[in-house]
């Protein structure tokens, strides 16, 4: 008896059309709107390294009580997860006792050289480690503690 009573009852389904049409254009808007946001999402920033070409920087014995001026060289070498050199790239070092920065640039192929000039050890150590950050806009900040061992020979 009920099951004729809705077979005759039209009441639920007047304008069920128009509503269908309604939540489906509202539905694709907020889809679109929603790609759209992913798409214009910023890509996230790409992984690069710094290497250097030598295991140990030495500097001399200050035994003799020599004020002599040391000047070290340290190539770095900046590239991506693909092993492609980063030109453009900043690269800070600081000396093992972090009170001196040192700075450049890298080239086309992703080398810079530092000079490093009369690096200290820190107070009561024979050895220590150059700091290194390298940055570059597209990419994440490369940071290393322990860049480059410094020993004193």
């Amino acid at each position: 008896m009920l099951r004729d009573k809705f077979k005759h009852d039209e009441a639920g389904t007047l304008g069920l059309p128009i509503r269908i049409v309604v939540l489906t254009v509202v539905g694709l808007i907020g889809f679109c709107t929603i790609l759209t946001a992913l798409s214009n999402a910023p890509t996230p920033p790409k992984p690069m390294y710094a290497t250097a070409n030598m295991s140990v920087l030495n500097l001399p014995s200050t035994e003799g009580g020599s004020n002599t001026e040391t000047n070290l060289s340290l190539p770095v070498k900046v590239f991506d997860s693909e092993n492609r050199g980063i030109k453009g790239a900043n690269v800070i070092a600081w000396s093992p006792d972090r009170k001196k920065a040192y700075s450049g640039v890298t080239d086309l192929e992703g080398n810079v050289i530092l000079k490093i000039s009369n690096p200290e050890l820190p107070p009561g150590k024979a050895e220590g480690y150059i700091k290194i950050k390298v940055m570059r806009e597209g990419y994440r900040d490369f940071t290393s503690d322990y860049f480059q061992k410094v020993i004193r020979s």
